[in-house]
């Protein structure tokens, strides 16, 4: 591979860390070419996109992030592959987790870069299945901004006959 190619690489890579606040760094070194093949599929399948690159070339894209990745550093051994997710933090961690219900052992992750937090090791993979969306918590921010209105709505209508009987009573009494 050519300097010129190598820098390509670089610039490629370092746009796609700029623009996504979620990436994966795999190892799936000793896959199988059908595993890989069909680890690919379901990434496409779910929007996802997954790269094999050389680890100085990763190395060197992470150094121009303004976050601290040298935690990353030290995952940076034998084959490395990045998954890459534009809409959730957690979405790779399910994809890795449901390849596996099927029989595969691999890939195992190396690390994760989520919301500018790294998590190192592949004991890190079920916390990371647990992390909420952006639109997850949105969700349920409005759900809980809702709970206090609904539960007047629902006991005014539910005792609303007996707040009418009570009213009627009082307006006889007078």
């Amino acid at each position: 591979m050519t300097r010129e190619e190598k820098e390509i690489i670089v610039n490629e890579l370092t746009e796609k860390f700029a623009n996504t606040n979620y990436f994966y760094i795999t190892d799936a070194s000793t896959m199988s070419v059908a595993s890989i093949n069909q680890f690919r599929r379901m990434c496409f399948d779910r929007g996802l996109e997954y790269k094999v690159y050389k680890n100085t070339l990763i190395q060197k894209a992470l150094d121009t992030l303004e976050a601290d990745t040298t935690a990353l550093e030290g995952v940076l051994k034998g084959a490395s592959g990045i998954l890459f997710s534009t809409e959730s933090g957690n979405a790779p961690a399910k994809l890795i987790k449901d390849f596996r219900k099927k029989g595969n052992p691999l890939p195992l992750l190396k690390g994760a870069y989520v919301d500018a937090g790294l998590y190192i090791g592949d004991e890190q993979l079920d916390a990371l299945t647990k992390i909420k969306s952006k639109d997850e918590l949105i969700g349920d921010v409005i759900s809980l901004l809702q709970s206090p209105a609904k539960n007047v709505v629902s006991a005014l209508q539910s005792s609303g006959g007996k707040l009418a009987g009570i009213l009627k009573t009082l307006s006889e009494k007078e």
